[in-house]
Parts: C-alpha cells; structure tokens; sequence
C-alpha cells in the first residue's frame, strides 16, 4: 500500500521550506526571506507515530500573478494539491491575514481534501493568541499555532495531519495482480510501449514530451500473465523551467512508484544514459522496488558487433548500485523485443518473493566466512552468528553479529553478493541488516 502524500501550500514567505526541513529532519528547501525562493516542489518521506507519509514542499501560491516564476509556482502548487491525500495550508501571524489567503482557502475548499490550517510564526502562543482568531474567517475550521523555526506546536498539529490516514493497512494479497510502473525523462516513449503492449492507442502519444500528465493504471494480459501497468508523467531536469508541468511531475513518479512492484525504467538510447536516468532509478532503488533497465529506441542507433557491450558498461557504471537490474534493448515503435521485457518482468517477480530456508542461508555464511574472515579491530573480531530471512519485496536479511561496528559495510555487501551468487536475485535489490546479539 503506498504512503499517504502530504503537500504543505500558501503564499509566499509565510515558512512552508522551514517547516518542511523541520518535519523532513535536514535542510532540502532552500530557505531565504525573499518571497518565491522555493521554486521546485521538493519530497521527503516523514515518521510520525505508527504512520509515515510523504511531504511535498511547494513554492508560494500567489493566485493572481502575472510574474512567470510566481505563475510556476501556482501551477505546481495545484498539482501538489490535486496528487495530495492531506494539505496543510499555512498562513503567517505576522503578517495576518490577507486578501491572497482568502483566494488560497478558496481554492483548497474546491479540493474536496482534508485540510489543516496551520498559523506559522506564533513564537509567543500567550502574546499572539488572539492574533491567531483572526484566520477562523478563512472558514477552514480551528486554525493551529505553530513555530516552524522553533519546533513548538508541531505534534498537535501532525496529530490532526494522520487522522486523515488509513487506520490500518490493509494486507497484500500474496497473489495479486503485480503492478509495473514504467518511468523515465519525458519524450522517452513510455506511452508509446504502453499503446503497443495494448495494441490500441488507449494512451495519448505525442511528439512533445510531457503529454502524459497524470498516471494511468492499465490492466494488461501479456502471454498467460496479468499485469497492472502503471504509465507516469515523465521526470524532467530542474534547469528546464520552460516546461513546467513536467518539472513538477516527480511527486506523480514517486506516488507511482511507491504503487508498484516492478519499475521499467526506460532510457533513451539515441541520448545514452543521463544525470536524470540516474535519479529517476536511484527513487526506485532507495524504496526498495525491483527493477528492469529498457534502453528505447534502439533500432534508431548506429550499432556494430560491439555496440550492445558498451552501452550495457556505461548503463552499469552509471547505476553502479543498480547492477542487480536486467537490461533490455527495445523498441516501442517497432515492437522489437517487447516479449524479452516481459520475460524479465516475471523473472523479476519471481526473485523478489524468493524465500531462502534459514539452514541453506547459514551454509552459505559458513562458506563465506571461510574463505574471507570477518574483519577485526583492536584485536576485536567481528562474529557472525547466524543469518535468516525476514519479509519479501524486497528480501531482506538479518545478520546477528556480536558488534556492530565491526559489521564494515564492504564485508556486509561482500556476504550479499554470496546469497546472489547462489540465488541470483536478479532484478531485485536486497536488504541486509545487522542485530547485535551477545554471547
């Protein structure tokens, strides 16, 4: 089940980048007392209590401007908002309130979303308290005092935030549907594959890049298998600020991969693997996901005998943490290999529910430990107790050491890449853990 989206809305200056790193716990939003600093809509995933969610940062809503970056700012903000489970909408105690709140509010209640009110900069409750009255006239209920800066007021106000959260998540069926989201740069043809998968342009497809502005789930039978396909706007680089709506689509990619299974990341082959590329799978691989690398177009490249090895090289250096993911070389406008995709999406799915019996696993740590001692330091050495199997999708492994700190990253992934070479894994990244453990 995917994480509840959060986005934090209102006008400019009034604290939203503050109170975003606050709750994100690390300063990602630029943070400037000049209006509109925060330009892109930035995520990060929060913990609070039992629940985790995803917070958007955006720019400020200034509902009538003509100003082109102030205009960019409300076209994401609306997209925050329509891709949003819960808004916070935050208001400024000192500067009051404003006609620009009124029309904020307004759009928010068109919403139909929960929305939480926030007044920010409330440092003194006791001195500003009936400032804070005021904000009962945007008519979005109890307004909250909070101090970003400070850190006051913020576990009311979250408390209020997850009452709109699902209770409890509802488990996964162990045989349902597998969801593969296809994601990429835009222009990259992710709706074009899809159509020819369906046969039938149920998918717009266009020449310019960013024709698919929300995601689309598509129900799809391919040989004997069904498959959800998840279709995704497309990410573009932050320095294109032309195409706005495709600048402000990661929160609709990240949203779609937090859905899915099984991500196919898909590269342009005539551009060759780019900066962007490796973002979009670094999203996938930090939420743990499996993972097929299409390298599109192909049939449009200059190729020799060679041409294939190189480009799979350039692939694995640049996702250097991604070597696990098969690649295939395709193309969407002609079709060509689409029946090799597929084979690796189910290969893919397969390995990620792959679960290992606990006694097989120790036999292999045994080996391993053999041929390559545990590192040691100060004459301590790091001991391995035993290892086991906890969950799937990703498979994740517990290690029970006797120190921690002896447990060296290099050695840790040297152990994980015997549990691959035993099992393959293949398309799936893998958890490993440590737990100390005493004698």
């Amino acid at each position: 089940m995917s994480k509840p989206i959060v986005a934090i809305v209102g006008r400019p200056n009034v604290g939203k980048s503050t109170l975003f790193n606050k709750l994100a716990g690390t300063n990602i939003s630029i943070v400037d007392d000049r209006p509109g600093v925060t330009r892109d809509r930035i995520y990060a995933d929060v913990e609070w209590l039992k629940y985790n969610f995803t917070l958007i940062d955006t720019g400020g809503i200034e509902p009538d401007s003509s100003d082109i970056i102030l205009s960019s700012m409300r076209t994401q903000a609306e997209i925050a908002i329509e891709t949003a489970d819960v808004i916070i909408f935050l208001a400024d105690v000192r500067v009051g309130l404003v006609d620009a709140d009124f029309k904020v509010a307004d759009m928010l209640r068109r919403s139909k979303k929960p929305v939480i009110l926030c007044v920010n900069k409330v440092d003194n409750s006791t001195k500003l308290e009936n400032d804070v009255y005021e904000f009962y006239n945007l008519g979005l209920g109890d307004p909250i005092p909070i101090s970003a800066a400070a850190g006051s007021g913020l576990g009311d106000f979250l408390d209020e935030v997850v009452k709109f959260f699902p209770e409890t998540e509802e488990e996964e069926e162990e045989n349902e549907i597998p969801k593969i989201a296809i994601i990429g740069k835009p222009n990259v043809g992710k709706s074009s594959i899809i159509n020819k998968i369906l046969g039938e342009n149920r998918v717009i497809v266009s020449d310019i890049p960013g024709t698919t502005r929300d995601s689309i789930d598509l129900n799809v039978k391919y040989g004997e298998n069904e498959y959800i396909l998840i279709d995704t706007a497309g990410l573009r680089r932050k320095s294109k600020i032309k195409e706005d709506l495709e600048r402000y689509s990661i929160i609709r990619t990240v949203a779609a991969i937090e859905r899915a299974d099984i991500v196919v990341i898909m590269i342009d082959a005539t551009e060759g693997i780019t900066e962007q590329d490796a973002k979009i799978a670094g999203i996938a691989h930090d939420r743990g996901k499996g993972a097929v690398i299409a390298v599109n177009k192909w049939d449009a490249v200059e190729k020799d005998d060679k041409s294939i090895y190189r480009f799979m090289d350039t692939v694995q250096t640049t996702l250097s943490y991604m070597t696990y993911a098969p690649i295939v070389f395709i193309s969407a406008k002609t079709g060509q290999r689409i029946n090799k995709l597929f084979e690796s999406i189910d290969m893919v799915v397969q390995n990620q529910s792959l679960r290992v019996a606990t006694g097989v696993l120790n036999d292999i740590l045994y080996d391993a430990m053999a041929m390559n001692q545990p590192p040691s330091d100060k004459g301590k050495r790091l001991k391995i107790y035993f290892v086991t199997q906890v969950s799937i999708k990703p498979p994740c492994f517990v290690l029970f050491v006797n120190d921690k700190q002896l447990a060296h990253f290099s050695y840790i992934r040297y152990i994980e890449n015997q549990i691959r070479d035993s099992f393959g894994f293949k398309g799936t990244p893998v958890k490993m853990l440590v737990r100390e453990r005493k004698e």
